[in-house]
C-alpha cells in the first residue's frame, strides 16, 4: 500500500523510505518557532545551543501588547534569546507583529513537504501548506531548537474529497462547522484535504480549515499542493522544497467526499466545539453582549472584507461590543487600505493590533460573568473567554457581523442574497 501525505513528509524527514499507523517517527525539523508563551518561566530553561538558527521563528503574540509585567519580562526573554544565538527572525511588537500562525503563512515560512512545530496548539495551520505542522510541548520545543529533530506517533488518515463550490455568504469556517458536527472529533488521526473543490479555497480559506483541525483533536491537518499554493509559498520564500501529493493507492481509514455547495451558514453551541453545529435559525434571536472577530483562524482579509461587508451603513446594537482583531499587522494595513477598518469603525466595532487578545481569553475582549458571545475565533470552551459562567456560540465573520449589529444571533443572509 501507498502512503498518505503526512506518512511521505514523515517518512522523507526521518530519512525512511516508509513509516505506517502505529510507528514512531523521529524527523529532522525545518522549522521551529517560539512564542512569548514559550518564554514563560514555568516552561522555559536556559538553552546552551541552538542547531540552526536559520530553522528558528520567534513571534510575540497571545501577550501583545504587554498587558502585565510577567508579559512584558517573556518578551524581554525572548528578545536576549534571539540576540545570544543570533535568530534573524524574531517578529517583535509593532511592523511585522502578528499571531504566530499567520505571520508563518504571509512569510511563507511552512515549506511544504517539510515538518514544523511550535508550542501552539494550532501549529496545524501551517498544514495549508502542504506542511505537516503540529504543536508541541516545551520540552519538545526545546529539543526541536537544541538537537533539529523531533517524534511523532504515527496515525491514521481520514481524507476528506471536496467538490464543487461555497454558496454567497458561506465561509471555511461553516464547512468546519458541519464537518464537525457531522463527524465529530478525530482522536490520533491526520486529516487530509484534497479533491476538485480545492481550487474553489482561497489560501485564506485553507487556512481557517488547517487551523481548526486542533478543534478535531487531530495530530496532523495537511492540505494538497496546488500551483496555487506553489505560486503562494514561492513568493514568500526563496529557499527550495518539494510538496508531497498522496499515493494513489494510499492507506486512509476513511474517505468522505464534501460538496462544497451543499454547506449552509451554522453556529456551533457552546462550552464544545464538536458535535454542536446547527443552523443559524436555531438560535437565531439569542440575545448578546459581544461579538468577535479574529484570531490566527479568522482574523484574515478576506474575514476582516466579509465583517466590513455585513455591518457598511448600519450600527452595531446598543449594548453589544463587537471586536475585530486582524491576525497581523499587515493585514490591518492592508484593512486599512481597502477601507474596511473605516467601515467596521463607522459601524461602532472596536477594531484592535493584532494579537490572540480575546480568543484566548487574555486581554481586549475578556468576558465577564454570565456574559454571552458569538466569535468567530477558534474556540468556544467554558472559561476560554473569560468567566466560566460565559456562553460562547461560535459561528462565521459573516454570521457573527450580522449578529454584532442585530445585538442578538442573526443570519447574514440577505447581504449575500
Amino acid at each position: 500500500m501507498g502512503m498518505t501525505m503526512t506518512e511521505k513528509i514523515l517518512a522523507r524527514a526521518g530519512g525512511k523510505k516508509r513509516v505506517s499507523p502505529g510507528e514512531i517517527a523521529v524527523v529532522e525539523v525545518e522549522t521551529a518557532v517560539l512564542i512569548d508563551l514559550s518564554f514563560l518561566p514555568e516552561g522555559w530553561r536556559e538553552v546552551l545551543k541552538v542547531y540552526d538558527p536559520e530553522k528558528v521563528v520567534i513571534v510575540f503574540d497571545h501577550l501583545v501588547p504587554a498587558a502585565s509585567v510577567q508579559a512584558a519580562s517573556c518578551h524581554k526573554t525572548g528578545r536576549e534569546f534571539a540576540r545570544k544565538f543570533g535568530i534573524s527572525r524574531l517578529h517583535d511588537v509593532g511592523l511585522d507583529q502578528g499571531i504566530s500562525h499567520a505571520v508563518v503563512a504571509e512569510r511563507g515560512y511552512a515549506l511544504p513537504g517539510t515538518v514544523l512545530v511550535n508550542s501552539d496548539s494550532h501549529t496545524c495551520a501551517a498544514g495549508a501548506f502542504n506542511c505537516a505542522a503540529r504543536g508541541v510541548g516545551a520540552p519538545d520545543l526545546l529539543w526541536a531548537i537544541t538537537t533539529g529533530t523531533a517524534w511523532f506517533r504515527v496515525g491514521e488518515t481520514i481524507r476528506y474529497d471536496f467538490t464543487g463550490s461555497f454558496s454567497p455568504g458561506v465561509t471555511a469556517k461553516d464547512l468546519f462547522l458541519a464537518i464537525a458536527g457531522t463527524y465529530g472529533a478525530h482522536v490520533n488521526q491526520n486529516i487530509e484535504y484534497g479533491g476538485p473543490g480545492l481550487k474553489a479555497l482561497s489560501i485564506d480559506a485553507r487556512r481557517t480549515l488547517a487551523t481548526m483541525g486542533a478543534e478535531f483533536s487531530a495530530e496532523f491537518t495537511i492540505f494538497e499542493a496546488d500551483e496555487i499554493l506553489i505560486e503562494y509559498v514561492r513568493a514568500r520564500n526563496e529557499k527550495p522544497f518539494e510538496p508531497v501529493s498522496p499515493d494513489l493507492d494510499a492507506s486512509y481509514k476513511e474517505r468522505r467526499a464534501i460538496d462544497l455547495g451543499a454547506i449552509l451558514p451554522l453556529v456551533a453551541l457552546p462550552d464544545a466545539v464538536v458535535n454542536q453545529s446547527v443552523p443559524v435559525s436555531a438560535v437565531a434571536g439569542t440575545r448578546i453582549d459581544q461579538a468577535f472577530i479574529g484570531s490566527c483562524a479568522n482574523g484574515t482579509l478576506e474575514d476582516l472584507e466579509i465583517a466590513a461587508r455585513v455591518v457598511k451603513g448600519k450600527k452595531v446594537a446598543r449594548g453589544t461590543r463587537f471586536i475585530v482583531t486582524p491576525s497581523t499587522q499587515a493585514i490591518y494595513r492592508a484593512a486599512l487600505k481597502a477601507g474596511h477598518v473605516e467601515t467596521l469603525l463607522e459601524a461602532g466595532a472596536l477594531v484592535t493590533p493584532a494579537t490572540c487578545g480575546a480568543c484566548v481569553g487574555g486581554h481586549m475582549g475578556v468576558l465577564g460573568p454570565g456574559e454571552v458571545c458569538i466569535t468567530a475565533s477558534t474556540r468556544n470552551f467554558k472559561g476560554r473567554m473569560g468567566d466560566p459562567s460565559a456562553k460562547i456560540f461560535m459561528a462565521s465573520p459573516a454570521t457573527v457581523a450580522a449578529s454584532a449589529i442585530a445585538g442578538k444571533i442573526a443570519a447574514a443572509e440577505e447581504v449575500f442574497a
